[in-house]
């Protein structure tokens, strides 16, 4: 059941979908290319990266994005060649990540794309049909705001392939956490904040580690003088949202790794926490604001399905079938419980005929939760695909429930996941960066 839950809540990372879309005249654009035989402007390539590459407009696109927020920013302005080596690097990290999705067969769907998109217009109380307008208002063109979030919706799907699924929860940990929570409701807020990382790994000698050290505490010291947070988190650190300023944008305190928590219970709103170090590195964190989040009531579903996975020898068409002569079987003679229970390759769920339990609205992935919908109630589904293979789904129903005391226990699991999934992420994303062959190649 574990491999289809998100690693985060739809609308956060939507959000800050929308602070990295990027969009630039054509003026700008044209400064990083070169004219051709024909009169023509040709994108010139700033680096190489495995098989594939990434144009110099790419860098230019979000660099003059990075400036132009800076500049509305008090503070000092970093070098640009320090802005540009980390929006190279962004890109490269990016870049590997699809590569790597792209040969694992990890995507994400129209369907599940218009979902997604879906539950950002909702969020800001507006029609699907009227979203283009609203991002064209905002100078974002609708098409590279899909390709943007449909990107970053196949990343998020791959790190919960390659990392999240192996992370687990255990009863000890989950009745530890809950005693050293009894006395405090983070988990019943939501967080605003921004971060500073400053990376070591298990690897790192004790003078890099030193070092490392040192700056966190060197820049603990500047911004509580004074200096801008936002210039020195596109300067120095190396977390995902650096080049935003550093903001992680608004989070329920179960998406946060513990250990963040514990810094922002010590603070109040626009203070700054005591440098602190993790399995990843050395972290600085803002809190930029809090509000009440205590949920009772919510919407549920019950389903059960069956999993296929792909291989070398079972193509998806294989697989597609191999589940309508499933699917056939049991309208016509079989039980859905038996049959999971003996072929679902979804381990977990297969011991309990497929059956997912009660779920809340949002915990699974878009194409899976998407098809749930769907269905009417005992309807079983024709076979479809996610990022974890082919399935089968039977709606067995959905419910409204007053679920405080389960809500409170799910935030603690995955509190405690989250605070694993974060280290694990930052660690994961740099050793794909290493493995890589990456060629930066000079401006001519």
């Amino acid at each position: 059941m574990m491999a289809l839950i998100m690693i985060n809540k739809n609308k956060i990372v939507l959000k800050i979908i929308i602070c990295l879309t990027i969009i630039l005249s054509t003026n700008l654009l044209s400064q990083t290319r070169e004219l051709g035989g024909t009169g023509e402007f040709i994108d010139g390539i700033a680096a190489i990266v495995n098989d594939g590459v990434i144009l110099r407009s790419e860098v230019e696109q979000q660099l003059t994005m990075i400036i132009a927020n800076l500049e509305k920013q008090e503070g000092r302005m970093p070098p640009i060649d320090v802005i540009q080596e980390q929006v190279m690097e962004r890109l490269i990290i990016q870049r590997v990540q699809l590569q790597r999705a792209e040969r694992f067969g990890v995507r994400i769907s129209d369907e599940a794309l218009n979902a997604a998109i879906t539950n950002v217009a909702q969020n800001n109380q507006v029609e699907f049909k009227d979203f283009p307008k609203i991002l064209e208002a905002e100078g974002i063109k609708y098409k590279d705001y899909r390709k943007e979030l449909r990107e970053q919706l196949t990343i998020d799907q791959l790190r919960q392939r390659d990392v999240a699924s192996r992370i687990s929860v255990s009863e000890s940990e989950l009745e530890s956490f809950m005693v050293l929570q009894k006395d405090q409701d983070a988990l019943n807020y939501d967080y605003n904040l921004s971060h500073i990382l400053i990376p070591v790994s298990s690897s790192s000698s004790n003078n890099e580690i030193k070092k490392a050290e040192n700056l966190i505490n060197t820049l603990y010291e500047k911004i509580s003088n004074g200096e801008n947070f936002e210039s020195l988190a596109v300067e120095f650190s190396k977390g995902q949202q650096a080049l935003n300023g550093g903001n992680l944008g608004w989070m329920q305190g179960e998406q946060l790794p513990n250990i963040f928590v514990q810094a922002v219970n010590l603070i109040e709103t626009n203070q700054l926490s005591q440098p602190f170090k993790s399995g990843s590195g050395f972290h600085l964190l803002r809190l930029n604001a809090i509000k009440g989040n205590d949920p009772i009531l919510e919407d549920q579903i019950n389903v059960r399905h069956i999993l296929i996975k792909t291989n070398e020898v079972l193509d998806d068409s294989a697989a597609e079938e191999k589940l309508k002569t499933i699917r056939n079987q049991i309208i016509n003679e079989g039980d859905f419980g038996a049959v999971a229970s003996a072929i679902s390759e979804d381990s977990g769920s297969a011991q309990e005929g497929g059956d997912m339990g009660w779920t809340a609205q949002g915990f699974f992935v878009p194409e899976f939760e998407l098809v749930a919908n769907s269905l009417s109630e005992n309807e079983i589904s024709m076979p479809f695909k996610t990022g974890y293979g082919w399935h089968i789904i039977e709606f067995l129903g959905k419910r409204t429930f007053d679920n405080t005391e389960e809500i409170q226990k799910r935030k603690a699991i995955s509190a405690i996941r989250n605070s694993k999934l974060s280290d694990e992420i930052e660690i994961w994303a740099r050793e794909l960066r290493d493995e890589a062959f990456v060629e930066i190649l000079p401006y001519n």
